[in-house]
């Protein structure tokens, strides 16, 4: 075995699964050109002050998760550990926020946690901004594309969507007092993670998998109860919204997402799917965060799909695409292959929607038939001695029913289309 090995958390995608990647990345390019988005390609690597001061510097991703060094001028770079702040750089640095935009983006997220089913030091998201909007049917939008995405594949019975508002800054504040006045006084029953949140971050202790202090959270302060009457009327509209659209939701007041950018609306699809790992996707308003990077006052808000965790939900619900070949060819000898190859070249030209798969190194064609079949191709295509005299080609079904034929060079795409139909 090589004593190379991919570094722990950087997982290679293979060729058995990549198709189910293709087929969400295709649908997801289908739906969101369907909605009048367009694509945005951001770097890899960031100035490291982008995410501390967006994200937050006592969040998780920018005290423990982000991959940081110094260049070879000294400056502080990281590999980017979420899309939105890139995103916003953009927008401010080219202009694109003086009308209103909806962009979105894919690729390689980094955050150094503990590897696992769903969670990965690398991983991969799909980001969708929409800025220059401040009212909530840019939200109700939002929503309402993940879910024309999860109808076209399949999946939209197995999420969940939790929403929320957290409320203007000033709001947050006022709420984010009340729970620490009640949190603090029972610091001593509150988990080791929770107790040190207290004092940095005390709204993430709402997202704590820890069932004791879930059940403290029980009595604790409501989001609801502090927001700003502005705020609250947003809420309130988006979800009638939602409700005139057919978009069941869930209100969970302990949603708050982790990043400090956000405000007013948040929300996560989950499911139950996939165990501990259950959030597929999660955004929310920024409205402050163009402003923050320098450019006018903009309202935005956005969503990231985990890639990952959605492959791994249309998997658990045993939606794997067939990426079996349609035609497999099949060849006696040399002189056979010569003449086959201009014959299935011109083949895949006049049908180009199917997958043809020619066999490869010879072999005897017992053996080729066996590789034929375990393809999971419809058909094989053989040519023989006789059919290379004959200037025909035998079509043998692998699968169904159909009956063996043989037929000219020149009628095979017809006969091929007429057994398709058949089978």
């Amino acid at each position: 075995m090589s004593q190379y090995r991919a570094v722990r958390g950087m997982v290679d995608i293979l060729p058995d699964s990549t198709p189910q990647w293709q087929r969400v990345e295709g649908a997801a390019k289908h739906i969101l050109d369907g909605y009048g988005y367009r694509e945005i390609r951001l770097p890899i690597i960031e100035s490291t002050p982008l995410f501390t001061r967006s994200i937050g510097v006592v969040t998780d991703i920018v005290e423990k998760e982000m991959y940081t060094f110094d260049d070879r001028n000294g400056d502080s770079l990281s590999l980017r550990p979420e899309g939105t702040a890139g995103c916003v750089r953009a927008a401010v640095q080219h202009n694109l926020i003086s009308s209103q935009q909806r962009l979105w983006y894919t690729g390689p997220m980094f955050r150094y946690e503990r590897p696992q089913k769903g969670r990965q030091r690398q991983f991969n998201q799909l980001g969708v901004e929409f800025f220059g909007v401040a009212t909530p049917d840019v939200d109700a939008e939002l929503l309402l594309l993940c879910r024309a995405l999860w109808r076209e594949l399949g999946v939209e019975t197995a999420l969940t969507l939790e929403i929320n508002s957290i409320g203007h800054v000033d709001a947050r504040a006022a709420y984010r007092s009340a729970l620490v006045d009640y949190l603090a006084q029972r610091k001593d029953q509150l988990d080791e993670d929770s107790q040190r949140r207290l004092a940095s971050n005390p709204l993430r202790i709402l997202d704590t998998k820890n069932t004791d202090t879930q059940r403290l959270l029980d009595d604790a302060p409501q989001m609801l109860d502090y927001l700003d009457d502005e705020s609250r009327q947003e809420f309130a509209l988006l979800c009638q919204m939602l409700e005139a659209a057919g978009l069941h939701y869930v209100v969970n007041q302990r949603l708050v997402r982790g990043l400090d950018y956000y405000n007013k609306t948040v929300f996560e699809w989950t499911t139950d799917a996939l165990g501990a790992q259950g959030t597929v996707c999660g955004g929310g308003r920024y409205d402050g965060l163009v402003s923050e990077f320098g450019g006018r006052d903009t309202p935005a808000a956005g969503f990231a799909i985990g890639l990952e965790r959605l492959v791994l939900l249309l998997d658990a619900l045993g939606q794997t695409p067939d990426e079996s070949p349609d035609i497999y060819v099949v060849t006696a000898d040399q002189a056979a292959l010569l003449h086959a190859l201009p014959r299935v070249e011109a083949l895949r030209q006049a049908l180009p929607a199917m997958t043809i798969q020619m066999h490869l190194g010879g072999g005897s064609f017992k053996s080729q038939f066996r590789r034929a079949d375990k393809s999971g191709a419809r058909f094989a295509l053989v040519y023989g001695e006789t059919e290379t005299a004959a200037q025909s080609v035998t079509v043998k079904p692998l699968r169904g029913e159909g009956e063996q034929l043989t037929c000219a060079d020149d009628e095979l795409v017809a006969r091929l289309c007429e057994s398709a139909t058949e089978n």
